[in-house]
């Protein structure tokens, strides 16, 4: 039995589709989910609900009784990060009570310089999870996933189009941006092959790419021009206060843009093509398909 947590969610639910498309039957598919409800349509298909939740651990030893390999969906809490450690923590023991054979967990790409970075909180708690992975003594493997694809329409701004401008302080930053659904099949490829027990792997993508380059491509694709332009910080920080943009997104926003600038999120490696048997989804193939 392979359970999937966060399996309502668009990682969690693209996982157990491509599971399936790998020749996993619905039986041998388990999705843990904390609302029976949002989880009809995998019952509907022949998969098992599990219902448990993070912050609960017997609902999640209960969950995870008879699984064989566990799919850890990074916990997405939107309250302090740390509660995104407490949250693993949990299911790492549940999953050890309930002696589950194999963990893998979906963790984020970093360098080792990433304590200076604008997303060192962030990347602590995932440290802070693939340690307590290894120390726990269950057999696991780390997938460190870059950063998706599917953030740049978010950061250039949904009237990209209209205004012929992404305003973002990126600075002339790279990152090696990954379509979801394809780290979700490169989980897939893992939890249905052999040789990955005790394993970590980088999935980034071949290329890299700066916010300049994104504004050259949906030129290209919108006939119109479209141009690049980051601001410090402070001024980009002032001027989403003045679009009453809530704080929360102001920080976030502030914080990926910084961590592109510092070159956190590029970071070369070739393993997610190897899983994926083709060369991952490019950034303007992304941008033709949206």
């Amino acid at each position: 039995m392979i359970l999937v947590t966060g399996a309502t969610g668009q990682y969690g639910a693209k996982a157990i589709e491509h599971l399936v498309r790998k020749g996993v039957a619905a039986p041998h598919i388990a999705a843990l989910v904390r609302d029976a409800a949002k989880g009809q349509q995998l019952q509907d298909q022949g998969i098992e609900l599990r219902i448990g939740d993070y912050a609960d651990m017997a609902s999640l030893v209960r969950a995870m009784q008879g699984v064989d390999k566990l799919l850890l969906v990074s916990s997405n809490d939107r309250g302090a990060v740390e509660n995104r450690t407490v949250h693993h923590l949990n299911v790492l023991q549940a999953a050890k009570e309930a002696q589950v054979n194999q963990v893998v967990y979906t963790s984020f790409v970093r360098k080792p310089t990433y304590q200076d970075s604008a997303i060192a909180a962030f990347l602590d708690s995932h440290a802070q999870t693939e340690q307590a992975i290894k120390d726990s003594g269950l057999t696991y493997t780390i997938l460190q996933n870059g950063i998706y694809l599917e953030m740049i329409p978010i950061f250039a701004g949904a009237q990209v189009g209209e205004t012929g401008v992404i305003l973002f302080p990126a600075q002339e930053g790279k990152a090696r941006w990954v379509l979801r659904e394809e780290l979700a099949e490169a989980a897939a490829h893992v939890l249905t092959t052999e040789g990955h027990k005790n394993k970590t792997y980088v999935l980034t993508n071949a290329e890299a790419t700066s916010f300049q380059d994104i504004a050259q491509k949906l030129s290209g694709r919108l006939g119109k021009d479209i141009r690049y332009q980051s601001p410090t910080v402070e001024e980009f920080q002032a001027l989403l206060i003045q679009g009453g943009v809530p704080e929360v997104y102001i920080g976030m926003f502030t914080m990926w843009a910084s961590a592109v600038a510092q070159g956190m999120l590029d970071v070369e490696d070739a393993t997610l093509a190897t899983f994926l048997g083709r060369k991952p989804t490019t950034m303007a193939q992304f941008l033709q398909q949206v």
